[in-house]
């Protein structure tokens, strides 16, 4: 590979583009060191039961951990730091007899985050745990009316848990994140027959939360130049709002967490680059990169953004993003000194803008080490 061009920013320091003959081998270092400059941070918030922030809420632990245990600098190899082994005894205890981790409720939010974090973590000692925490996520995919039949918009679909209203983007993305990550913990045959996802009812939820007329069989869906290949919140409302079209008709628009939220699905449910829906999200977020804000939705939820930005990239092994016009992005470079940019003297994040929990820092913070790692562990070595 050629040398490029490497953009770094850390605190105050200033831009510098330079000739870099080992491409992107600075932005590394620098991020190991901001990554464990986040993780000191986050040991400095655990409380002294072993959780973070909110003992209702288990998923701010689960973030902190799998922000831990994805630390580049962590020997995998040894026993967890105290802290850290500490910090999963706790999260386990909360599970309950069904197999979900909460508390408050909000069972698959909390259940998908901690799964996650416990496949991340690597140990076989959380098997048991999980396996049970992945059938009650693959309990909480709807089918309601006729079985096996996805005559329901929800239907294929995961929302909260802890109440029927409608499944959404957000819970279904966490939802199959972590089953797909943690198959290969039932792959051995060492937990018996275990259930598994509907993937194709799962296809079909995601394909109605997508503004793509060819395969949304929604009446609202949009191949107007502004949404088409997008996604939204769920199959009736889109957390960005709606456009009016000229021929009448409402859009609702397409914003960039759920559309990378929905790219990433659709990797770990297997659809091909090539299938039209895969070519069309991917076309929606190159006309609308940035990391300045979330299309759509300004600094509301940025910070998720950033990390289901880098997640789903990284599975769709984008090197290059391409944009509108041909041209194409060094993403892991812009978002990564985007991120550096931002961390506080005492090595944590927050979001000025407070929807979604974003002026937490204990999550933020979780957030952006996650998104971090990813950008690290991603980088090409050659």
């Amino acid at each position: 590979m050629k040398p490029v061009l490497s953009i770094l920013a850390l605190g105050a320091s200033a831009l510098v583009a330079t000739a870099n003959p080992a491409p992107h081998e600075s932005l590394r270092q620098e991020i190991r060191q901001a990554i464990a400059r986040g993780n000191a941070w986050l040991k400095t918030q655990q409380k002294a039961d072993g959780y973070w922030d909110d003992p209702e809420l288990p998923a701010f632990s689960a973030l902190a951990l799998n922000a831990a245990v994805r630390d580049p600098g962590l020997d995998r190899a040894a026993p967890l730091p105290d802290h850290v082994q500490k910090g999963f005894t706790w999260l386990i205890a909360q599970q309950k007899p069904d197999g979900g981790i909460y508390n408050r409720g909000l069972s698959v939010y909390n259940t998908a985050t901690s799964v996650t974090a416990m496949t991340a973590a690597g140990k076989s000692d959380f098997e048991p745990a999980i396996v049970k925490a992945r059938k009650h996520l693959i309990d909480n995919q709807w089918d309601i009316g006729q079985k096996k039949e996805t005559d329901n918009a929800n239907d294929g679909g995961i929302g909260y848990g802890s109440k029927k209203e409608h499944t959404d983007m957000s819970n279904t993305y966490l939802a199959i994140e972590a089953l797909a990550l943690s198959k290969k913990v039932i792959e051995d045959g060492n937990h018996g027959n275990q259930p598994d996802l509907d993937w194709d009812a799962a296809v079909t939820f995601l394909s109605r939360c997508q503004n793509l007329e060819e395969t949304n069989d929604q009446n609202w869906a949009s191949n107007d130049p502004k949404n088409k290949g997008g996604f939204i919140y769920n199959p009736f409302e889109s957390k960005a709002g709606e456009d009016k079209r000229e021929d009448g008709r409402t859009a609702l628009r397409s914003y960039g967490s759920i559309s990378y939220a929905g790219l990433l699905s659709f990797i770990y449910a297997k659809l091909s680059a090539n299938d039209p829906r895969v070519v069309a999200v991917k076309e929606w977020l190159g006309k609308n990169y940035t990391t300045e804000e979330n299309p759509g939705m300004g600094a509301q939820g940025l910070y998720y953004y950033y990390q289901t930005m880098s997640k789903a990239l990284t599975a769709a092994n984008i090197d290059k993003l391409k944009l509108e016009g041909g041209k194409e992005v060094d993403w892991r470079s812009e978002l990564g000194a985007k991120l550096l940019s931002a961390q506080r003297e005492d090595g944590s994040w927050v979001n000025a803008n407070g929807r979604w929990m974003e002026s937490n820092p204990v999550l933020v913070t979780a957030y952006t080490v996650l998104s971090l790692a990813q950008i690290h562990d991603s980088i090409p070595e050659k």
